[in-house]
Order: C-alpha cells, then structure tokens, then sequence
C-alpha cells in the first residue's frame, strides 16, 4: 500500500521559506510614507469683498475705515483720487465694492458716481501704488412700459408702481410731470390709474436705471391727464398734453413730491394746537415725515433763511409778479440754501421737521400775493400753463403724439388683460 504524505498547513518548503524571508528584509528597508501630523487646516480667503450702497452722513474715510481698510491704505485711496474725483462728492444711497486683503489691503474700490459713470481704485500685484480712473457704464438702451392701478392692495402710487414691477424713481419722476396738474398729496383716489412709456437702460452688471419718460397718462377722479415729451427745433425739451398746451405751470401744486396729506388747511380764524387761541392760519399744513424733502413750487430768489422760536427753520422765496412762499417748521436747511442765491422750480429748500411751535413733523407752506397772504391751493388752481408747443413745429408734434398715445394704449390694454 502505498502511503501519501500531505504537506502541514503550517510548514513550508526550504524553497518558499527562503522567499519570504528576503522579501521581509527587502520592504523592512523601505520607509514607510508619512503619516498625517494632525487635523486639517482650513485656510482663510485672501480677500474679502463687500457690495453695499453708501450710508447716510458718513465720509470716504470712514467708509473705508469701516470695511476693515488699513488707515495707511485709506490715505493712499484718497491722494490716488487726486484730479479724478473730489471725495467731497461721495453720496448716500450709492452703490460701492470694497475688496480687501485680511490684513486690510486694498485690492479694488469701485464707486458708482451717476448712472452713467463708476469711479474704480485698484492695486497692482507687484507694486505699492493706487490708480485712480472714472469709467463709463456699459449700457444698452431699450423702451419699457408700465401701467397700474390705485387700489386696496396697492394704496398709493409708490405701491402701485411697485406692483408694476417697476421702482420708486420711476414713481417720483411720473409725480413731478403732473406736478402741475395733480397734487398727489391730497387728489389721488382709489381707482385711479396710470400708464406710462420710458427709457430703460440695461447695465452690465449692475442695476437698470431709467432714462427720460416718453409719455404716460393718469386718469385721476374720472379725468385723463396725458402727456408727451417733445423736443422743440432749438434742442429745448418738455412735456405736452394732447392738444400742445405745456404741462410746466407757474407754480408746482405742491412743495412735497407726494405722499403726504393736508392736516390744515388756510383759515381766518382756527385754533392753534399750543397757543389755544383763535388766529389766522394763512398758509396749509402737510402731514410728512422727519426728513422729507422740501421743493420751491416756483423759480425764485431766496429772501431768508432763518430761525426764530415760532416759526422754526424757515426758507421764504420771492417769485415774479408779485408771489413770494415761505416754508416752515424744516428741521434743517438743503445743502447751500442761503439768502440772496437764485433756485429753480422744483430746486429742493429744506427737509421737513417740526421746529418752532410745532406739536409733531409737517411742513407749514404759505403764500403772498403783492404782500397778502392767499390760499396756495386755490391760487394754484388760477395759474396759467406754460407756452404752447409752436405753430411750426406742431406737424411733428403731432407725429411724436400719435405713436406715444398708440404705445400707451397698448400698455394699458395689456395690464387690463394679466
């Protein structure tokens, strides 16, 4: 019988115990790959980059300052700037980029100075030194259209705009067109509507600003007010009604832009809020908020600017034929308001306050007439328009009417049918 002898599990052959053996020695001898010393690290972001618009009653300096800008690095933005843009001239409201290192840098200071123009601040890698340059906004120019209506929903222009789709900047130059012809502090009502057709500038990268208003309408208590820009043969422009009379008046309706409402009205004998006697209140009252802005309803000559205990804060304009206005109760004069400068209609007096006898935030508005105070709101409604669109020129205005009220009806028919 022939035996067979079987190999242990455990016992290798002389051959492949050899083998083994030296491949032990030989990866003994390499070094083993290193091993991670401790956790990750992450790494922070060389810069940091900030996109807001300018705050109120603050400085280039402290703007900077504020966005974490090295103080060494603030004095060389500012002296960069030198003959290119005056500091001085930073605004509120406006939009900014701030790029930073950490340590606090400056890499990019990009500021939007207008619509049209950006001021850029920028660094070079490989040296120390700020260039400083304005630019122009690329910019493409396309006609928009908006219409809405005053309802519960939407209770007020600014809101009804907004609906629309569209911003208040839109809302307010729509406001100063009618100036003349709607007080939109006291005769806008629900179910009031408007249309109207404009420039629309698409900016790369940035937010669409609006250009000029071509033409809208506003049907106010049951009667349509229109209006149509048209530039005359002398290069001067302005806004018509359908007929060629001009919408520009003597006087504006208001020295608010809107919102407000009348809380007194002119009266020979009412009763003051502080003093509790009868007296004449020769003037309106306007309910508005601390810091609304404050218009002259007419071209003019400041005649005073002055502070006194009942009055408050008060701006007076002398106009022609005979009419002067006063303002009172502001809680600060507009920038470079002072007696004797000349100011347009529209041109901003003062900001609403409730200095002097006041018993909270409005704006007291009076007129004189050959030195007797008037009712400003009767008074307004007697002004004559402004001059008619010129015989010769009245063919082409008719052409430039046409296609703006066509546009306007089509814009009204399409929000009718959303």
């Amino acid at each position: 019988m022939r035996r067979v002898l079987r190999a242990h599990p455990y016992i290798c052959s002389p051959l492949i115990l050899v083998t083994a053996l030296l491949s032990a020695c030989q990866q003994s001898t390499t070094p083993p790959p290193p091993r991670p010393s401790g956790v990750d690290t992450l790494l922070a972001a060389e810069t940091i980059v900030v996109r807001d618009v300018v705050p109120r009653n603050t400085t280039l300096d402290a703007l900077l300052r504020d966005h974490g800008v090295e103080a060494a690095a603030v004095g060389r933005v500012v002296a960069a700037m030198t003959g290119v843009f005056d500091p001085r001239q930073l605004r509120s409201l406006q939009p900014f980029l701030i790029e930073r290192t950490t340590l606090g840098a400056l890499r990019l200071f990009e500021y939007e100075i207008d619509a049209d123009r950006f001021l850029r601040v920028s660094s070079a890698a490989t040296a120390p030194d700020l260039d400083a340059e304005v630019l122009p906004i690329p910019k493409t120019l396309e006609e928009s259209s908006a219409a809405g209506v005053i309802d519960e929903e939407s209770s007020s222009l600014f809101a009804a705009m907004k609906t629309a789709g569209e911003r208040d900047d839109l809302a307010i130059a729509l406001a100063q067109i009618f100036a003349g012809e709607i007080d939109f502090n006291t005769e806008v009502q629900r179910d009031d509507r408007f249309a109207v057709v404009f420039e629309r500038y698409l900016r790369e990268g940035r937010p669409d600003t609006y250009g000029r208003i071509k033409a809208a309408e506003f049907q106010n208590e049951g009667r349509i007010v229109r209006a149509i820009h048209f530039e005359l043969a002398d290069g001067t422009a302005a806004y018509y009604d359908e007929q060629g009379r001009s919408l520009r008046r003597f006087f504006l309706k208001s020295p608010l832009e809107f919102e407000p409402r009348v809380t007194s009205g002119f009266s020979l004998s009412r009763r003051h809020p502080i003093l509790h006697t009868s007296r004449a209140h020769r003037g309106v009252d306007y309910a508005a908020p601390t810091g609304a802005p404050v218009v002259s309803v007419a071209s003019g000559t400041v005649v005073a600017a002055s502070y006194d205990g009942a009055n408050g804060r008060m701006v007076r304009v002398r106009h022609p034929s005979g009419y002067e206005s006063y303002y009172l109760h502001l809680s600060r004069f507009a920038p470079g308001i002072r007696t004797g400068m000349r100011i347009g209609q529209g041109d901003r007096v003062g900001f609403v306050g409730s200095t002097g006898l006041s018993t909270g935030p409005h704006l007291h508005y009076g007129l004189t007439k050959n030195g007797a105070f008037v009712n400003p709101i009767a008074e307004h409604r007697n002004m004559p328009p402004g001059e008619p669109v010129p015989a010769a020129s009245m063919a082409a205005f008719i052409k430039v009417r046409d296609r703006a009220l066509a546009t306007l009806a089509a814009s009204t028919t399409t929000r009718r049918a959303e």
